[in-house]
């Protein structure tokens, strides 16, 4: 059984820059969510909770799921407070409970809350296929979003880990 973390995928996210290929991200999320549950996996959706210096304030417009995203009954919610959703959370429980043989990867911010993710998912010896089509970013001061998140999915593919970190497309797991 797989597991599909789907990371900040809030409506907070629409406010700034644009998010590179947010629309293409949204319905790869969407076609890969349903694959998930078809094969009766679990997906699991992080929802960032901020205090009042950004737009992720519990009960808030820009707190709520992008209405976009295609959610059922028993996904299963994760409220965080710091970039890495397995800190104060109950992630690790949850996974362990579902005992997953993948754990895919995919939301919102790439650099950040993304890559925190992936990082944790594989310290916690899970085997973690980063979706390389299915996170995004905003322009960087430094560096345009297609360059953060081809930055990142190489990263991604070199950590050294005890399980495996593989990167796929949406298309490649959709098979």
């Amino acid at each position: 059984m797989d597991a599909l973390i789907i990371v900040d995928m809030q409506v907070g996210l629409l406010n700034g820059k644009p998010k590179h290929d947010l629309r293409g991200v949204i319905e790869r999320i969407n076609r890969l969510a349903a694959k998930v549950r078809e094969r009766s996996g679990v997906v699991i959706f992080v929802q960032h909770c901020s205090g009042s210096e950004d737009d992720f304030v519990p009960g808030t417009p820009g707190w709520a799921f992008l209405p976009e995203l295609n959610r059922a009954a028993a996904d299963i919610v994760i409220r965080k407070t710091l970039n890495d959703p397995f800190v104060g959370t109950d992630l690790a429980a949850r996974l362990k409970e579902i005992a997953p043989e993948r754990v895919f990867i995919t939301g919102w911010a790439t650099d950040l809350c993304v890559d925190a993710t992936v990082r944790s998912a594989v310290s916690n010896h899970y085997n973690v296929v980063a979706v390389t089509d299915g996170h995004t970013v905003n322009d960087r001061p430094h560096l345009d979003a297609a360059s953060v998140i081809r930055h990142h999915n190489w990263i991604w593919s070199h950590l050294i880990t005890q399980r495996s970190v593989r990167l796929a497309c949406t298309d490649e797991l959709l098979i």
